[in-house]
């Protein structure tokens, strides 16, 4: 079978309209960069990540309306907090700065956060960019990345478009990472695990004990990247955190977002929590908070005051995805138990037909194909967004 390669800006021109159910495609600008990554299509055009694992994209040849619910990215639909908000519009006329003395005051309350020292901190706009920068240094010289199947896909695209390759190993059937699998799946050749718990595209969860345990002897023989972008939806994320392991030594980066608990997907600020020396080979080649604009950093200072919002956030979102649950029971559907913003749930329909069928609903979600069956990722939005979905899944299934 033939199986086109799309390169990275390329696809999302392409994605655009996944993302954002609009024909925007024409009014997005790409610079072509060195650091296009090569995506395989197959002749339907949809996005293969592994012999197990694609996504679909909708037919960019149909023209939808503006989406009245946007539910495929996995945004909070209630950020930034009023305490970000303020300290952002306050910090703007700053602007013209760069904001390193301030960034340093961000890593130092992180650092103090995270029961760690800021050494141990590495900034980034978003949690991908560290992803992606930690897949450039590491596979420079190529190896291989151990991870489940299905995963979220950053680093590991990244990994393979510098010459890695990914041993992907299936989650089991509880959904949870095969850690077994993935200790034997590491040799001589592999250069990183990567973990993302809670999972993204499933919204599952490893047990906590469990992976301390393979996190702590693993990491002896090859670095351990965690991914907690969702932990913090969790009421007891702290407790679930790998982040103790830094502490202790352990050659463990472990990456957080303000994209998500925090609504601050637009402003682009994360970190990661790594030994120093770990940091050190990352930040040799490539600055880690160079990115982040002052005013951005001025909003997570204070974001992380807002303990009301989070709470906030927290509860709205389970409040969202319990309706969610319910309504996919009510309607026959086995749902995913999820422990993040999103849900997935299995889906009869081809995937591009499903997603052409949702958008002309005015919603917008993502369709996926793993464990043998197709499947719908609902990002979590406000209680009226989550009715228009249900309404509108009511009509496509039908």
């Amino acid at each position: 079978m033939n199986t086109p390669i799309l390169n990275r800006r390329n696809w999302l021109k392409k994605s655009a309209i996944t993302a954002g159910g609009l024909m925007a495609a024409p009014y997005l600008g790409f610079a072509k960069t060195s650091s296009d990554i090569p995506l395989t299509l197959d002749q339907e055009g949809n996005i293969l990540y592994s012999p197990f694992f694609k996504e679909y994209l909708i037919d960019t040849h149909t023209e939808f309306k503006p989406l009245k619910a946007k539910l495929n990215a996995n945004e909070n639909p209630y950020g930034p907090s009023p305490m970000a908000v303020q300290a952002m519009t306050d910090a703007v006329g700053g602007a013209n700065r760069y904001a390193w003395r301030e960034l340093f005051q961000l890593m130092d309350k992180i650092a103090t956060f995270e029961g760690v020292e800021a050494k141990n901190i590495i900034m980034g706009p978003g949690s991908s960019d560290l992803l992606e920068k930690a897949a450039m240094v590491y596979f420079q010289n190529g190896g291989n990345v151990v991870s489940a199947d299905p995963a979220y896909m950053s680093l590991i695209k990244v990994a393979e478009a510098c010459g890695a390759t990914w041993k992907p190993v299936p989650l089991k059937e509880d959904w949870s990472h095969d850690l077994d699998a993935m200790e034997k799946a590491i040799d001589a050749e592999t250069k990183l695990v990567y973990i993302c718990n809670p999972n993204n595209p499933t919204g599952t969860i490893t047990d906590s004990k469990k992976l301390l345990d393979f996190c702590s002897r693993v990491s002896d023989k090859v670095t351990v990247f965690v991914d907690e972008a969702y932990l913090w939806y969790l009421d007891d994320g702290a407790k679930q955190s790998m982040v103790k392991l830094v502490a202790q030594g352990k050659d463990i980066i472990v990456a957080r977002t303000f994209s998500k608990i925090h609504g601050m997907a637009g402003i682009r600020v994360g970190y990661g929590v790594a030994p120093e020396a770990t940091l050190d080979k990352i930040q040799n080649i490539t600055r880690g908070g160079m990115g982040i604009s002052y005013p951005s950093v001025h909003a997570a200072i204070a974001a992380m005051d807002d303990e009301e919002f989070i709470a906030s956030s927290r509860v709205n979102n389970a409040k969202a995805r319990t309706f969610v649950c319910d309504n996919l029971k009510a309607m026959g559907i086995d749902y995913v138990p999820s422990h993040t913003s999103f849900v997935i749930f299995p889906i009869a329909l081809e995937g591009k037909e499903f997603l052409s069928k949702m958008a002309a609903q005015e919603v917008g979600v993502r369709a996926f194909n793993f464990m043998g069956k197709n499947w719908c990722r609902v990002s979590m939005g406000t209680m009226p967004e989550m009715q228009l979905f249900i309404d509108a899944l009511q009509k496509v299934i039908v």
